[in-house]
């Protein structure tokens, strides 16, 4: 059991502009919700020696001078049509002080189960949304003396780069340590182009995704359980699924680019996901998930740049196709969704978002906080991948977290692809799928490497 202790507002250090600060397409289709992630720290001399509250604290009013929109709050924009706007007002971050009777060790493997969940603070998205924080965190001290960090940052105002990057300069302040890399904070930069658009976005890629064969919709498998596993996969493993793909995979077409660790390792949970369901062969399927397009767009977005640039990718198939072919011509139908990425394309998509008469249609939450939206689940399946970020290493003065993970709120078919933490090339898997096949799922995932 977790007991909360104290809630503290975290403000800038410093006097930061008080503005509406413009946000653009990509940020307006983001649910109104956060990322939940977690760290965990083992006991340590150093969290012995000082006051870890403190130092959170004081390192985040810094941190967000710097970045001081997360500071704000988001309000209904006047214009209507789902859209928000962004108000640095300085209302801040609040930390919420935490202790629980569990040690770190109890949680075992760190799988995100509902445990977790109360490591990571909660929000009720149907207050009014000008009172909802930005970020929230929430520092829990074990009694084994170790600590876990639970944060949430709002998908409207970070993709994975960004939040990462933000944290990043959280622990440099924290440990007194630089360079400082401040963020680009120019939400305009992916609209900017002084050249006509060379080609029309398609938007069969928003289209709402395939549901079962004999179904209307989704509300029947929207109500079945869930359940969650943390499988590993070794390099070896990864290297093996990877030199099937490639036996199909026409690296000619592609530069000689053979398949990728992510594109096999996708395409594998894809198949397995498939089969686990027991879908008949005429069950069509998609595979969804982002691309960052930082550097698709010409001239490439700041490296720095902060805020979304990502930008939805679908790989589908009925699932006949996809279980009696290979392994790599599953990985050929993703990589054909990533390579249809250009700066024409994100162009094109930022355009067509922009001039959408209502964004809310993308949101899995309605303008109440009430849940709605797209179905990812049975038959189909969302992929995040963590495999290109740089996670590790969130170091506030007490050494680097034993762990980083998503936190539980998984649905069916989600799915997180983590970097195993010691760089020995293996990855996680974090998958949530409904009870009923899960067994089969787990099964097929490792027999059929």
């Amino acid at each position: 059991m977790v007991t909360l202790k104290a809630t503290h507002i975290v403000r800038p250090a410093e006097p930061t502009p008080n503005e509406i600060m413009y946000l653009n397409s990509c940020d307006q289709i983001k649910d109104i919700t956060h990322t939940p992630t977690i760290y965990f720290y083992k006991h340590s001399p150093a969290l012995d020696a000082g006051d870890a509250l403190s130092r959170l604290k004081e390192s985040l009013s810094k941190a967000l001078v710097l970045f001081h929109p997360l500071a704000g709050r988001l309000n209904w924009a006047a214009e209507g049509g789902s859209r928000v706007e962004l108000h640095c007002n300085g209302k801040g971050v609040p930390i919420f002080e935490a202790e629980t009777e569990a040690a770190v060790e109890d949680f075992g493997d760190f799988t995100p189960t509902p445990a977790i969940q109360d490591l990571i603070p909660s929000v009720d998205y149907t207050t009014p949304i000008d009172e909802i924080p930005l970020v929230i965190v929430q520092l829990t001290s074990f009694k084994c003396g170790g600590v876990s960090i639970g944060l949430g940052i709002s998908h409207v105002m970070a993709d994975g780069p960004s939040a990462l990057h933000f944290v990043d300069e959280w622990t440099k302040f924290a440990r007194g340590a630089g360079p400082v890399v401040p963020p680009f904070l120019d939400r305009k930069a992916p609209e900017i182009t002084e050249k006509p658009l060379d080609c029309k976005f398609d938007p069969s890629v928003l289209r709402p995704p395939p549901t079962l064969l004999g179904e209307e919709n989704s509300l029947e498998q929207r109500k079945k359980p869930i359940s969650v596993a943390f499988l590993n996969l070794t390099k070896f493993q990864i290297e093996k699924l990877r030199n099937k793909a490639n036996l199909d995979f026409d690296k000619e077409t592609y530069g000689g680019r053979g398949c990728s660790r992510f594109e096999a390792v996708a395409a594998h949970i894809w198949r397995c996901t498939s089969k686990a369901r027991g879908h008949v062969a005429e069950q069509q399927t998609s595979l969804h998930f982002v691309a960052d397009f930082r550097n698709k767009m010409k001239p490439a977005l700041p490296k720095n740049y902060f805020g979304n640039a990502l930008i939805r990718v679908e790989a589908s198939d009925n699932s006949g196709n996809l279980l009696s072919n290979s392994i790599g011509t599953a990985s050929k139908k993703i990589r054909e969704a990533v390579e249809k990425v250009t700066d024409d394309t994100v162009r094109a998509y930022l355009d067509f978002l922009k001039g959408l008469p209502d964004v809310g249609r993308f949101r899995s939450l309605d303008n109440n906080g009430k849940p709605k939206g797209d179905f990812y689940g049975n038959p189909n399946l969302a992929i995040i991948s963590w495999t290109g970020l740089p996670l590790y290493g969130a170091d506030f003065g007490w050494g680097s977290e034993i762990h980083l993970g998503p936190g539980p709120m998984g649905f069916d078919g989600k799915t997180f692809l983590i970097p195993g933490r010691d760089g020995d090339g293996s990855f996680n898997v974090a998958i949530w799928l409904q009870e009923e096949h899960m067994s089969a799922f787990k099964k097929c995932f490792y027999d059929d490497i």
